[in-house]
């Protein structure tokens, strides 16, 4: 009996080592590219009525699997120039560049793949040029990030990607040294792309 219980615990180990080395067969990284509509929310409380446009970025990211529903991203592009307006007219122009690293999970379903994800958000603003005498906003942003998304799979380790992404991201915003208020961009990102498995 003792010898029977053995065997079964190494044919069960044996078993789902197997099932685990099936399922990890796409490789451990996945990188995907992106085409980003980005929406600001335009949060303001310094009374100036500010807001940013909204447009179309790029975006590529890159994950590394630890198992197959662990994983965690990390979402770059490049600078972004934005117009500032304060009641519907241009104040002035800036850039952003929001890299941000996600933790996710991935659910264990036949052919869509779909994964909700949590993280943060570094924004560096950089190229301010405002054109109000004295004003100026912070260059640094950290906040939340939250994920959901889904991966088609098209051919082998290769998928559509569709992807939500709402980021906190605000800067205060000062008059002569003197903060005047916060400008909440808090933006929400709407993602279609495709996705290499490897």
């Amino acid at each position: 009996m003792k010898k029977q219980l053995i065997a079964a615990a190494v044919l069960s180990t044996l078993l789902s080592g197997a099932a685990f080395a099936q399922q990890t067969t796409e490789g451990q990284w996945m990188v995907r590219a992106r085409a980003v509509h980005l929406e600001s929310d335009n949060g303001d409380s310094t009374g100036l009525g500010l807001s940013m446009n909204n447009k179309w970025m790029p975006e590529v990211d890159v994950s590394y699997f630890f198992n197959p529903n662990m994983a965690v991203e990390l979402i770059l592009t490049v600078p972004q120039k934005h117009t500032l307006y304060s009641n519907g007219a241009d104040i002035g122009t800036f850039k952003h560049l929001p890299p941000t690293l996600l933790a996710q999970y991935h659910f264990p379903m036949n052919g869509f793949k779909p994964y909700v994800g949590a993280g943060i958000n570094y924004t560096r603003f950089s190229s301010v040029d405002l054109k109000v005498a004295g004003a100026s906003i912070d260059k640094n942003s950290w906040g939340p990030a939250l994920q959901v998304g889904v991966d088609i799979p098209l051919s082998k380790g290769v998928y559509l990607n569709f992807d939500l992404k709402k980021v906190y991201i605000r800067t205060d915003v000062s008059l002569n040294s003197a903060k005047i208020g916060e400008f909440k961009a808090d933006p929400l990102l709407v993602g279609v792309g495709l996705g290499w498995r490897f």
